[in-house]
Order: structure tokens, then sequence, then C-alpha cells
């Protein structure tokens, strides 16, 4: 496969890019560049190599989900700027 200067003036016209002539001709290189060097992969065996996502395993670093006291209700409304009946007071945002 490889890219032409159509293929590049078409995503060009989709990305709404104005390039010139000798943009044109160095993004159609450097584009099959790419493919060439992408088409060096199926010259390796990859006939016993299993599927992976990562390339190295992977771990979660979580830490376990457990209940725990909340804070007291006095000590959360310290940090409020206004509060009423036990409960934090903003401004409205509807009318």
């Amino acid at each position: 496969m490889s890219i032409s200067i159509h293929d590049v003036e078409h995503v060009a016209k989709l990305a709404r890019l104005d390039l010139t002539d000798a943009e044109k001709e160095t993004f159609t290189e450097q584009l099959n560049a790419i493919l060439r060097y992408a088409e060096q992969l199926n010259a390796l065996d990859t006939e016993n190599v299993e599927p992976t996502t990562h390339v190295i395993p992977v771990a979660n670093v979580m830490r376990d989900d457990e209940a725990r006291p909340s804070l007291p209700i006095d000590r959360v409304m310290l940090n409020a700027p206004d509060e009423e009946d036990g409960q934090f007071k903003v401004p409205a945002v509807l009318e």
C-alpha cells in the first residue's frame, strides 16, 4: 500500500488544511516512509507470540475499599462558607 498525492489532498481537505505543492510532496514521502517501516513488521514471525494488551504485567495499585467512619458534621461544616441545617448552603443557580 502506498499513499498518493491525491490521498494527501483528500485528507488535507477533510482537515481543512491549505497545503502547498511542496508540503503535499513532503507529506506523501513521509507517509510512505511510515508505511514502509510498518511493513517490516510483516516479516516478523509472530506465530507463537501470545496476544497481549500490555508489554509488561499490569496490576491494580488501588487500595482495598474499606468502610471507615466519616468526619463529624461539625468538623465538616468548619470548611463551609455558609451552612443551614447541617448542609452546605450555596447560591441558587435556577430561578
